[in-house]
């Protein structure tokens, strides 16, 4: 077991086929919660060239309720990476049991959705910036995260 990448309701394709890629590379589960803001199919990323969803364990949700109820279910945290929060990604401990969350790139998550997280994290940087990429950031965040569950090891 080790720790999963959720992408909340992604805006950009090329972005969340970065995710996706990265999943399979690093040997992560990946969850999609929908509505995506582009025609996400499987078929569709195929023939955009994203041959990866063969190698990536790809969960999709209806919605955010379908994808917490399943988390809930499962006994999952979710870590959520985000611009609004005051406590550095340095700062948190990471188990293998956490889902980490990152935000639609045009707007984050809604609110209600960060207060249902159960760990609110940023990356720090200059405070005349607004934002690092998604893809970007959550490489930032899981390589601490797989860094601290020992997840490298586990790699060739």
């Amino acid at each position: 077991m080790t720790i999963s990448l959720a992408l909340y309701q992604p805006d950009i394709p090329q972005n969340a086929g970065t995710l996706i890629r990265l999943g399979a590379c690093l040997d992560l589960q990946v969850h999609l919660i929908h509505p995506t803001g582009f025609l996400f199919t499987q078929k569709s990323f195929r023939r955009a060239g994203m041959d990866y969803l063969d190698q990536v364990d790809l969960l999709e949700h209806k919605s955010f309720d379908a994808f917490n109820a399943w988390r809930t279910d499962e006994n999952k945290r979710l870590a959520l990476l985000t611009t609004k929060s005051s406590i550095p990604h340095t700062q948190a401990t990471f188990s293998t049991n956490d889902i980490l969350m990152v935000g639609r790139e045009s707007a984050g998550v809604p609110d209600d959705v960060a207060e249902i997280a159960d760990l609110n994290l940023r990356i720090p940087m200059r405070q005349d910036t607004r934002s690092i990429n998604v893809a970007i950031a959550a490489s930032i965040v899981l390589s601490e995260a797989l860094r601290q569950t020992n997840h490298w090891a586990n790699l060739s």
